[in-house]
């Protein structure tokens, strides 16, 4: 477990972009955090680290469920905030996490989870500070 403290988005984007450098098909991320804690930020970084192109508009899947965004490997970025638990079943999410990397924002509301996740908390420092987390029993 490694934690970093970033001081603006673009420093967290950095963080999570040398995170996606070393990211494969496979990999699973569950994001933690309060709504504002820079969950999108980071997923913009692991974006730009898997290689997907810059003419693409990371945002947060909260009305889509799910973003795919082309890169080295597919990154399908998922938000379910909106969703109960039963309804993640439909989702399909273990076949996405062997296309490609799989990222779920507010993933406590999984009915099931990922046995080797990477898990990443947020916690809010200040304006634009935040205290990241990061739990990675994969050795990545």
């Amino acid at each position: 477990m490694a934690s970093f403290r970033t001081k603006s988005p673009e420093e967290t984007e950095r963080l999570a972009e040398e995170l996606g450098q070393k990211l494969s098909r496979g990999n699973v991320i569950f994001l933690f955090g309060d709504l504002g804690a820079g969950k999108t930020t980071f997923v913009k970084g692991l974006a730009r680290g898997l290689g997907v192109p810059k003419d693409y508009y990371v945002q947060s899947p909260t009305f889509a469920i799910i973003n795919e965004y082309p890169g080295r490997v597919p990154l399908y970025h998922v938000d379910l905030y909106r969703l109960e638990p039963e309804d993640v079943y439909d989702l399909g999410l273990e076949e996405l996490a062997e296309q490609g990397v799989l990222v779920i924002e507010w993933s406590e509301r999984l009915p099931f989870f990922f046995d080797k996740a990477i898990k990443v908390y947020f916690e809010i420092i200040g304006p634009s500070e935040r205290l990241i987390t990061i739990e990675d029993k994969n050795d990545i």
